[in-house]
């Protein structure tokens, strides 16, 4: 086999399964994140059969032909790829001819779960500065009024009588609940940019659990399952730990009065970059999941779940999440939920901190 030599930085970055295929079908080079996608090492791959290896719902051995006879890149969307180890995963699939080689090929699979999660990004961003706006334009307007109509209501009911008193006290309460949804409201707008430090993950979960525990979280179990080797993550830490109360909350509420389990797992994943303004990719390695067993997100809210005044709960506000979308966007970072009945998933990607932050 005539190996083709590859740029070791640019093949080893490479967020997504990539493996160089030769002239007999034969897999000879396999990126780092192609040996997590089929969970076995380079070297075990090397020299096997590509397709004993890469189950694909497609005519595979068909494609690599034609590409080397046209020398033109094929693309396939939406089929299968599993292993003999997992269950198939929904991808897109992109063969492509090696110029030095005409017999070798590179095939790149991306998991239509990363394509979507990185599209999704510029979204949560504008219907942040959506919200943003809002808040400037209607916090201020409607706060004052409503000041006055609960003093004014307050000051009736001194002359009613008890039953009359009933009225004026709804009066009050309502008052009081929209003033509380402003101030959400007004908090989304004033967020200020993040003041980023080195921040150790875990010290941020176990002060959001312990909060949690002594408050709206008091019925359910936190069950932890960190990986206690993972480097600190760089962001502003009072923000992140609003981020990991605001999601626990989430979960605590979406349980019900019988309350359930919330897990809080930590893992590091080389999958995911995020591409930056100046075109360049961005690691995102460090994953935060909580998962609670719950009834699950609605379908029919599920896709616009971290825009502003979308919520699945009978009087919820819909900020929550919002919120924590705003701050995990304006860290660079990346957040995603899976939610079937029974359970969700809400899965945090967080950056290392720079090498030339390092020192401080």
């Amino acid at each position: 086999m005539n190996a083709v030599p590859i740029p070791g930085v640019i093949w080893t970055s490479l967020p997504i399964p990539a493996f160089l295929i030769d002239g007999d079908d034969r897999l000879f080079e396999i990126n780092p994140a192609a040996e997590l996608f089929l969970n076995a090492s380079s070297r075990t791959l090397a020299g096997q059969p590509a397709f004993d290896r890469i189950l694909v719902d497609a005519q595979m051995t068909e494609a690599v032909a034609r590409v080397r006879i046209n020398q033109s890149a094929l693309f396939i969307n939406d089929v299968d790829v599993g292993t003999f180890e997992k269950a198939p995963v929904l991808c897109n699939i992109q063969i492509a001819p090696i110029s030095d080689s005409p017999r070798n090929v590179l095939l790149l699979i991306t998991p239509r779960e990363i394509a979507g999660r990185l599209g999704r990004a510029s979204s949560v961003k504008s219907a942040a500065k959506s919200a943003i706006g809002m808040a400037e334009m209607l916090a201020h307007e409607i706060k004052n009024p409503l000041a006055g109509i609960s003093g004014a209501a307050q000051l009736l009911s001194m002359g009613l009588s008890s039953s009359d008193r009933e009225l004026t006290d709804l009066i009050v309460e309502e008052t009081r609940r929209i003033v509380k949804l402003l101030e959400q409201v007004e908090q989304f707008g004033n967020l200020r940019p993040p003041d980023c430090r080195a921040v150790n993950i875990h010290d941020m979960l176990d002060r959001a659990r312990r909060s949690a525990r002594m408050g709206f979280a008091a019925r359910m179990q936190i069950v932890e399952d960190y990986d206690p080797s993972l480097p600190p993550t760089w962001a502003d830490a009072d923000q992140l730990l609003q981020v990991f109360l605001n999601l626990l909350k989430n979960a605590s509420e979406a349980a019900g009065p019988e309350g359930g389990t919330i897990r809080l797992r930590t893992f590091y994943d080389i999958s995911l970059r995020m591409r930056q303004k100046d075109g360049t990719g961005r690691a995102l390695p460090l994953t935060v999941e909580i998962i609670d067993d719950g009834p699950g997100i609605p379908p029919e809210i599920a896709a616009n779940i971290f825009e502003p005044f979308v919520s699945g709960r009978e009087n919820g506000t819909g900020l929550g999440l919002a919120l924590v979308s705003k701050i995990i966007s304006d860290h660079d970072g990346w957040i995603a939920v899976d939610s079937v009945p029974g359970r969700t998933v809400f899965r945090v990607s967080l950056p290392l901190v720079p090498k030339e932050k390092e020192s401080e």
